[in-house]
């Protein structure tokens, strides 16, 4: 198989671990090998699965969809696009009740580009520093990961403000206004760099691949005043951190109080399925009206019946309140390792979204990204899959399927405990 891969795949998707692992079935927070061993899923197949792998609900109901209708593009009605999306939109808070089905984040994020856009006559959007939103060229100009980014000509126009990330920044958890002072690079920018042009500030509610960075409180509600009041929308990056995944909101700008004017959603809202999601208010949407606009595969009824299914699940199996509860556990005993392993510098996150940032020394926070890498092998030897992130592949990131129960999070703070011990 790798031969195979080496052959005839782009030789630049990267795989990960030294020993390529090759998955060949799953079951719920579970997944095995082809040599039959089986590993804890602590990375969700990067954030995707959301309810469990192969999820019987799921399955189900894209395989009744399967038998009766495979594709319907969006120049025709079916009977599943517009439920599903009034189930969505229900799911939202304010004016977000307009849904636009798209394939992938990637393509989200492009299409809130375009509605920020038209909607405000100006061209010029701010992003974070640290912030990930795509591997499309226009995902990639929002991206500010050296490590993520190609040299791509949709970078003009996109301005990068400085990331409210309080282990590294200079504004730490110490400071009760840290969320305004970050803020403040935002307004400078619009001040300076865009006067009179902003279309849009677009942040992750919490940044993912730049390794769980869980903002300054406050941080949104700053930054999308002095957007709004230049005339500019606000646009939220939902793709890794939606539907339950923070557990104590469903959305996870919700946590810090805001509602934007654009959502974007991806990964789990399909539970591994090719579905994502753009929500705006009915004013935004009107904006793309006047122009042909349709998307041969968005809300294609085996999706919508899947993404339908997933909302259901995460209703009726109460797994944002799970989230909550084993997050809060998982963050207690992550703490605890702290206390015994000097190299973990920062334990932070939300609900089954955590992040665990390896230093080489707590006072200089030197970065540990070569530790970090060890610490994966280690932990999928003791049959735990983790992922990795930061500038400097220096965090280790767990967002487990959210189906995840108290042995699974022991289990997990087992293996972590005996993975740093080696180090």
């Amino acid at each position: 198989m790798l031969a195979q891969r080496q052959q005839f795949l782009n030789p630049a998707i990267f795989l990960y671990y030294k020993q390529p692992l090759m998955l060949v079935e799953g079951w719920m927070q579970y997944v095995w090998d082809e040599t039959g061993k089986r590993y804890l899923d602590g990375f969700g197949g990067i954030v995707t699965v959301s309810v469990g792998h192969c999820h019987p609900e799921v399955v189900a109901a894209t395989n009744r969809q399967n038998e009766t209708l495979q594709h319907s593009t969006t120049i025709y009605l079916h009977p599943n696009v517009g439920a599903y999306a009034q189930q969505l939109a229900s799911k939202m808070p304010g004016e977000l009740k307009v849904c636009y089905f798209v394939n992938s984040g990637s393509e989200a994020n492009d299409l809130a580009m375009l509605m920020a856009r038209a909607a405000t006559g100006n061209y010029d959007v701010i992003a974070l520093r640290n912030a990930y939103h795509g591997g499309n060229a226009s995902g990639m100009a929002l991206t500010a990961h050296s490590t993520w980014k190609y040299n791509v000509p949709h970078s003009f126009g996109v301005h990068h403000a400085l990331a409210p990330y309080p282990y590294r920044g200079p504004y730490g958890y110490d400071d009760p206004d840290a969320g305004r002072k970050y803020a403040e690079d935002v307004k400078s920018l619009i001040d300076h760099a865009t006067p009179g042009r902003v279309a849009a500030f677009i942040a992750e509610s919490i940044q993912g691949v730049g390794g769980v960075v869980e903002f300054s409180p406050g941080y949104l509600q700053h930054a999308y005043e002095h957007t709004r009041a230049a005339g500019g929308v606000c646009i939220a990056d939902e793709v890794q951190t939606g539907f339950g995944r923070t557990g104590t909101h469903y959305w996870g700008f919700e946590t810090q109080g805001v509602i934007p004017d654009i959502v974007t959603m991806a990964k789990g809202i399909g539970n591994g399925c090719p579905l994502a999601a753009v929500v705006t208010t009915p004013r935004i949407a009107r904006s793309l009206v006047g122009k042909i606009h349709f998307n041969t595969f968005g809300g294609n009824p085996v999706v919508a019946a899947a993404g339908r299914a997933v909302l259901e699940v995460i209703e009726r199996e109460k797994l944002q309140d799970n989230a909550r509860q084993l997050g809060a556990h998982l963050k207690r005993g992550l703490e605890r390792l702290k206390s015994r392993h000097p190299i973990i510098g920062d334990v932070r996150g939300q609900g089954l979204m955590l992040g665990v940032e390896l230093v080489k020394d707590r006072a200089t926070k030197e970065p540990a990204g070569e530790a970090c890498a060890e610490v994966l092998e280690r932990a999928r030897a003791l049959g735990l899959l983790l992922g990795k992130g930061g500038l400097w592949g220096q965090t280790l990131r767990f967002a487990p399927p959210m189906c995840l129960n108290r042995a699974d999070s022991d289990f997990a703070l087992e293996v972590l405990d005996q993975a740093f011990s080696g180090l």
